[in-house]
């Protein structure tokens, strides 16, 4: 067997596994001002990669080595449209708000980037057959864009937050908190959510209740 087919054969296996998940970006919003700065400023062919990017990082930090620990989900499609709000997804579908970006001041690619971090999360996260709170949803796909080390601004300090599945900021921060007592912990409360939900989860994981531990996380920063 010569040296070159088995390097084509590497290749192969490569791409196939690379491409597993078809990745399809449509820009809906045309000549609009957030249309043409999606073009010129992030484009179709950074989105791919991006996409494929975040799903390698959201599996690997998830421990879903095994496709059986997976969502069976065979393409993601991204659109920018033109509508109010920053993004939302539905099922495999990710819609990104170009009036949003086109209003943007500051590094809009740095901006996109994390946007589709978090929905990507959505995109690949159990949701515990939607008994979850959404707050709790929010706040794990928050979390992957700080574990991704994405560009994103700043909007809460550590200890900020009225309850615990606030969401977004507040909850990944608590969540930050609670990954640091064991490490693993988000991912591991990711696979309890495959078929339900019960906040007795944290007591499974961690050994307290979460009110307890969100007591506690608010006494460790507070001023």
């Amino acid at each position: 067997m010569s040296m070159l087919f088995l390097a084509t054969l590497l290749i192969l296996s490569c791409s196939t596994q690379s491409h597993a998940v078809e990745y399809t970006v449509t820009n809906n919003a045309g000549n609009t001002p957030g249309g043409v700065r999606f073009t010129n400023e992030i484009g179709i062919q950074y989105s791919q990669q991006t996409m494929t990017e975040s799903t390698d990082f959201i599996w690997r930090t998830f421990q879903q080595n095994d496709p059986a620990d997976r969502k069976d989900i065979a393409k993601v499609s991204l659109f920018i449209d033109n509508m109010d709000g920053v993004a939302y997804t539905s099922n495999n579908e990710i819609h990104v708000s170009a009036t949003y970006l086109g209003g943007f001041s500051g590094d809009v690619k740095g901006e996109f980037t994390g946007v589709l971090y978090h929905e990507m999360t959505h995109v690949w996260q159990w949701s515990g057959a939607g008994q979850a709170p959404g707050g709790l949803i929010e706040g794990i796909a928050r979390i992957f864009v700080r574990l991704g080390r994405v560009t994103c601004r700043p909007r809460v300090k550590p200890g900020q937050g009225d309850k615990w599945d606030q969401g977004y900021d507040v909850t990944a921060r608590f969540l930050d908190y609670c990954n640091g007592l064991k490490n693993g912990f988000v991912a591991e409360l990711n696979k309890k959510m495959r078929t339900g939900y019960s906040d007795n989860y944290f007591v499974d994981l961690l050994g307290k209740t979460v009110d307890q531990l969100w007591s506690e996380y608010k006494a460790k920063y507070a001023t």
